[in-house]
């Protein structure tokens, strides 16, 4: 099989390359960006706004990053959280889906509907689950949430009223999916025991993921606020992030909830979107192997000018959780994330490698500039620090993209509610073909 591929590899790479010149010819925006960097407006929304750059005319000026959540700015979310000690991914979920911020009847009722949804299907589990394991898990939450279909006894009403049913359970369901498909990849594939915890509704989306992937199902209410920080920073992100855009082209089809969620957990897998996570933490292993001293800025920058240079970890040119489409001098969600994350390293020991991720967020920039000749901002984002705080929580690093499932699911159906709503046009963009015509010849005359 992969021999008679090979044989046709030369034709398909000729016949598929296109000449980037006629990008520009045609005045084609590539990525769905405009010249200037910025996005192509394609959609208005009312979930998510992302706020990196002012833009007047062609002119983009970098500003500090801002990210809202119907309005509210999501350092304020984090900011009472802090203050008062409560998880508030919950009343984040809320906020999104119907908005507006709950008061404390309407969290409660919503807390207890959101806890009586998590339960799965009769033998879901056993037969769905556990009977094909996957190697990677977020393939496996695509495929489970594309088998709640027939679970399912009216799965393809698209009024707004049977999708909320339906997004309220898979926002209550992912955790679980999640947690059980990683305990049966460990036991099919590494010959772990297996352990299946029930759950508890009574507890909150960052206490049930803790207490489901640890065998003695323990945590600190540290841990569980810092694990609830993450998942509420990583809830939304706008319309035109690649994942929430999946939702948005594949809800405007008319296709089911399940075919439309499952379409967003195969885009957050890639290693350009959330499994950039992933690619951070292979290659900080890799700058901690290779630099002897992590404190000296001269030989980490050295190394990062490897890595820019292709000459270093994976060849891409490319320094994992550096750089952002919108955000430009800063993330928001990077520095409470980093902020935060302070405490609990200095609590496990590890401010060495805290350090050393501080050191790089200080000198990309520079490396930036130096390698590539080019004054464009560069911040670290959120995906840098994300990866270091769940591999701090002990939470493995194959769940760290499905984690970013499972608080993106909450954008993801806010704005599937929202396309419902207020689209109504199916979204096709255009194509130009530069393929010339040819005339077709008989097969015994070729």
């Amino acid at each position: 099989m992969i021999n008679a591929i090979k044989e046709h590899l030369d034709q398909i790479t000729g016949n598929d390359y296109i000449d980037s010149n006629l990008y520009s010819k045609f005045n084609v925006k590539r990525g769905l960006r405009n010249d200037n960097g910025t996005g192509v407006l394609v959609g208005l929304t009312r979930v998510g706004d992302v706020h990196g750059y002012d833009v007047a005319g062609d002119v983009k000026k970098a500003v500090p990053g801002k990210l809202f959540y119907r309005g509210i700015d999501v350092e304020e979310i984090a900011e009472s959280a802090s203050k008062t000690g409560r998880l508030c991914f919950e009343e984040t979920v809320y906020l999104l889906l119907f908005g507006q911020l709950p008061n404390e009847k309407q969290l409660k009722d919503f807390n207890t509907l959101l806890g009586n949804s998590h339960a799965l299907p009769k033998n879901f589990i056993e037969d769905v689950i556990m009977r094909a394991p996957s190697r990677d898990l977020m393939n496996k939450l695509a495929s489970s949430i594309l088998a709640l279909y027939p679970y399912d006894e009216n799965p393809e009403d698209q009024s707004p009223e049977n999708v909320l049913r339906q997004c309220v359970e898979l926002i209550a369901r992912l955790p679980a999916i999640a947690a059980y498909s990683y305990m049966s990849m460990k036991h099919y594939f590494n010959n772990e025991s297996l352990v299946i915890h029930p759950l508890d509704p009574t507890r909150s989306t960052a206490e049930t993921l803790l207490e489901l992937i640890r065998p003695n199902k323990s945590y600190t209410q540290y841990e569980a606020q810092l694990l609830d920080l993450a998942l509420v920073l990583h809830a939304e992100h706008g319309g035109g992030n690649n994942s929430t855009f999946t939702v948005h082209v594949v809800t405007s089809s008319d296709t089911d909830t399940y075919s439309t969620i499952a379409a967003g957990i195969g885009s957050l897998k890639g290693y350009k979107h959330g499994g950039a996570n992933f690619k951070v933490i292979e290659m900080m292993n890799d700058i901690k192997k290779n630099v002897k001293n992590w404190e000296s800025e001269t030989e980490v920058s050295a190394y990062l000018e490897k890595i820019l240079k292709g000459e270093a970890y994976d060849g891409t040119k490319l320094i994992y959780g550096q750089g952002h489409a919108v955000y430009t001098i800063t993330d928001p969600r990077a520095t409470l994330l980093r902020d935060k994350a302070k405490s609990l390293a200095e609590e496990k020991g590890l401010m060495k490698e805290f350090n050393l991720h501080c050191l790089i967020e200080q000198l990309v920039p520079t490396v930036f500039k130096k390698v590539k000749g080019s004054d464009k901002d560069i911040c670290t984002n959120v995906d840098f620090y994300s990866g270091f705080v769940y591999g701090m929580l002990g939470i493995p690093i194959e769940l760290n993209t499905p984690i970013f499932a499972v608080s993106r699911i909450a954008g993801w159906c806010a704005h599937r509610m929202e396309e419902i709503i207020s689209g109504g046009r199916i979204i096709r963009p255009a194509y130009k073909c530069v393929q010339p015509h040819n005339q077709y010849i008989e097969i015994e005359k070729r």
